[in-house]
C-alpha cells in the first residue's frame, strides 16, 4: 500500500479519533502554539465517557477547558511547565506539576519513565514522500509522539513545514484529522516593555560580542534585546525558541550564523512562538533547523558553541546570587524551562555569556526583586554557583568569581534606589557586608 493510500485510509473525524482513548490512558499533548485544538475539543466532549485519563504537557497556549472542574475524574493534567491557562488548576489541586529540566522533558517519555498510550499532535500536510513536519513545535513533541502506542494527528493546511529533525511519516500516524485554521499568534513584544525593558535590553546587548551564538528565553526582555543588536556582526542562534525579532536581524545581515561552532549557517531551535509573519517566514526555509529539545537544550551541546549567550529572566534574586524563576515563595508559578540548561551551557562555552535579566522591582516599584533572602519556600532554579551576570535597568552585576561580600554589593548597586539602604542593612545583619 502506498503512503497516499495509507493516508486516505486513516483519515477520520476528530470525534472518531478520540474514541480510541481508553480509561486510565496517559496522553501526550503537543503544546505551545501548536496545540491540536480540534482534537482537544473533541476529547473534552468525549471526556464524560472516560475515567482517570492523564494528559502530559509542557506550556500550552489557548483555552484550557480540559482542566475545568467538570473534567475532574475524567481528565487530569500533569504539566511540566505551569502555563497561565493551567495555573489555577494546579494551585487548586485539580492538576499536577512535575518539575523537570526542559532538556529532560522528552526523555521522561523516551526512557519509559512516563509510558505514553496516545499522543495528540499537530503537523503539516505530507510532502511528496509522505513526511509530515511537526512545524512550529518540534522540540517537545517529536520524541514523546514517537514513543506513543497510537498517534492522533491534526493535519493542518496552515502549519508551516519546518526543516531539520522535524518529520514523521504518515505510516506512523494511526488517525489523521484534516483541518485548516491559522495558528495562534503570540507577539513577544506585546507581553511587556516600556522604558525599563529597554534599559535592561540595552545592557544585555552590551555584553554580546560579535560572532556570538544566542539563546533567547520567553518574554519581553529577551525579545527586546534583538532591537539593540544591529551594530553587531555575524551573530547566530541556538535556542529552545525564537520569535519574530530574528527576521529583521537576518534581513539586515546581522544574524548570519556564519561563526557558529555547531550547525554553521543555520538557526537552530526547538519551537517557535510568534505571529503569522514568522510562521510564513519559517515555512520551508532552509536557514531554519528544528531539533528535539533533548538535543537543543543539552548543556553539553550548548557549550560547544563558542561565545554562547544565554538570556533568561527571574522572579527574584537574592544577595548571594540565588535565582528564583519558577515560584512566588511556595506558590508554584511556572517551571525551570530551559533556564538552567542554557545558563550552564553558556557558562561552559568558550567566551560564553550567561545572563539573568529582570526589572529591579514589581508592583509599581513597591516590591524589590533583588532581595536579601529568597521568600520562604521559593524554588532555586539557577544556583549561586551557576549565576554570572545579573542585569536590571540600573546596570550589570558581574558575580563570577566574586565573594559573597562582593556579590551582595554588586547586586545592591543594581537594585532600585528605593531599596538599597534596606538591602544594605539586611546584608550587614546577615554578615554579607
Amino acid at each position: 500500500m502506498s503512503w497516499i493510500q495509507k493516508y486516505a485510509s486513516r483519515v477520520v473525524t476528530a470525534a472518531d479519533a478520540v474514541r480510541n482513548i481508553q480509561d486510565g490512558n496517559r496522553i501526550f499533548l503537543t503544546g505551545n502554539v501548536s496545540v491540536p485544538s480540534t482534537l482537544l475539543a473533541a476529547l473534552v466532549d468525549y471526556a464524560p465517557n472516560l475515567k482517570d485519563v492523564e494528559i502530559c504537557q509542557a506550556l500550552t497556549v489557548g483555552a484550557a477547558d480540559y482542566v475545568s472542574e467538570a473534567m475532574q475524574g475524567h481528565l487530569r493534567v500533569n504539566t511540566m511547565f505551569i502555563s497561565a491557562n493551567v495555573r489555577e488548576a494546579v494551585h487548586q489541586g485539580r492538576a499536577d506539576f512535575t518539575p523537570v529540566l526542559l532538556s529532560e522533558f522528552p526523555l521522561l517519555f523516551k526512557r519509559g519513565i512516563l509510558p505514553v498510550d496516545a499522543a495528540l499532535i499537530h503537523v503539516s500536510p505530507p510532502d511528496e514522500h509522505g513526511f509530515c513536519s511537526f512545524g512550529v513545535e518540534v522540540g517537545l513533541s517529536k520524541s514523546p509522539a514517537e514513543c506513543a502506542r497510537i498517534i492522533l494527528a491534526e493535519v493542518n493546511e496552515q502549519m508551516p513545514r519546518t526543516l531539520g529533525d522535524s518529520f514523521i511519516h504518515v505510516s506512523r500516524l494511526n488517525y489523521m484529522v484534516p483541518v485548516d485554521y491559522p495558528l495562534p499568534a503570540l507577539a513577544m513584544s506585546e507581553e511587556g516593555g516600556g522604558e525599563t525593558t529597554e534599559k535592561i535590553a540595552r545592557s544585555c546587548a552590551d555584553l554580546i560580542p560579535d560572532g556570538a551564538t544566542m539563546q533567547m528565553g520567553i518574554g519581553a526582555i529577551p525579545d527586546a534585546v534583538l532591537n539593540f543588536l544591529y551594530d553587531k556582526k555575524d551573530l547566530g542562534v541556538h535556542t529552545e525558541l525564537f520569535s519574530d525579532g530574528v527576521i529583521d536581524l537576518v534581513e539586515a545581515g546581522v544574524l548570519t550564523s556564519s561563526q557558529k561552532t555547531l550547525h554553521p549557517g543555520k538557526i537552530v531551535a526547538g519551537f517557535i512562538l510568534g505571529t503569522q509573519r514568522l510562521y510564513d517566514w519559517v515555512d520551508d526555509n532552509p536557514l531554519i533547523e528544528m531539533h528535539p529539545t533533548e538535543y537543543v537544550n543539552d548543556p553539553f551541546i550548548i557549550a560547544q558553541n563558542r561565545r554562547m549567550v544565554a538570556i533568561n529572566s527571574a522572579i527574584e534574586v537574592d544577595l548571594t546570587g540565588q535565582v528564583c524563576a519558577d515560584s512566588i515563595g511556595p506558590k508554584l508559578y511556572s517551571g525551570v524551562g530551559g533556564q538552567l540548561d542554557f545558563i550552564y551551557g553558556a557558562s561552559r562555552s568558550e567566551g560564553g555569556v550567561p545572563i539573568i535579566a529582570l526589572p529591579s522591582t514589581t508592583r509599581k516599584d513597591t516590591i524589590t526583586r533583588i532581595v536579601s533572602t529568597l521568600k520562604p519556600g521559593a524554588g532555586v532554579v539557577t544556583t549561586r554557583n551557576h549565576v554570572r551576570f545579573v542585569v536590571t535597568e540600573f546596570g550589570i552585576a558581574d558575580l563570577y568569581g566574586k565573594t559573597i561580600r562582593q556579590r551582595a554589593q554588586a547586586l545592591i548597586n543594581v537594585a532600585h534606589p528605593n531599596f538599597r539602604d534596606e538591602l544594605t542593612a539586611a546584608a550587614k545583619e546577615l554578615n554579607y557586608l
